[in-house]
């Protein structure tokens, strides 16, 4: 019995040692993950194409000399708030595209697909033609990015500035809230593409 009992303690322990180190969602101030991600035209983003830590250079700087912001909106097409947040979110990518800022939906679609018996969600890029949305969609097919940035609730919107810190994270859309998410949205892109 005593036996039993020892073995019962140390599990509880191991447990929570291992639950201690494991962290909680990113938050504003964290270092953003590296990521590459395939997008619909089959070539491969990374995000070390836009934003590096102060000391580092980018990828390409010979193709790509400048840093950017970059804001990463995970999101599926069978998440109701994430496609009544398509709208103003490409709003605010018409207004910025031509700065030193870089929007990407990373569509987490096809690896739920795969986890569901629910077959029958629309393809992103399907969704994103009936609705005239242009950011460009970035495929994380096995949650690469999803488990790098610990994605628990979509929409979630990670605003990154140009030296790969996590500037805000906004989880969850409500059409209520929708000019004051896109007003403080904006206003943090205006700040990070005027530094």
């Amino acid at each position: 019995m005593k036996r039993y009992i020892s073995i019962f303690f140390n599990i509880i322990f191991i447990f929570t040692i291992v639950n201690g180190q494991v962290s909680d969602s990113l938050k504003k101030g964290d270092f953003a993950p590296s990521w590459s991600l395939k997008s619909n035209q089959g070539n491969f983003e990374f995000l070390n194409n836009w934003t590096v830590k102060d000391n580092r250079q980018l990828r390409k700087p010979m193709t790509q000399p400048d840093r950017h912001a970059v804001i990463m909106i995970f999101f599926a097409t069978w998440c109701p708030p994430c496609v009544k947040q398509l709208d103003p979110l490409e709003d605010i990518f018409q207004k910025y595209k031509n700065k030193k800022v870089k929007f990407f939906i990373v569509d987490i679609t096809e690896a739920s697909r795969k986890d569901s018996k629910d077959k029958s969600w629309p393809k992103a890029e399907d969704l994103f033609k009936e609705k005239k949305i242009t950011i460009p969609i970035l495929n994380d097919n096995i949650y690469s990015a999803a488990d790098k940035y610990k994605i628990t609730v979509i929409p979630t919107i990670f605003v990154i500035d140009k030296s790969q810190i996590v500037r805000d994270v906004i989880k969850g859309f409500d059409k209520e809230d929708d000019f004051k998410g896109t007003f403080e949205l904006s206003k943090i892109i205006e700040e990070l593409t005027t530094q």
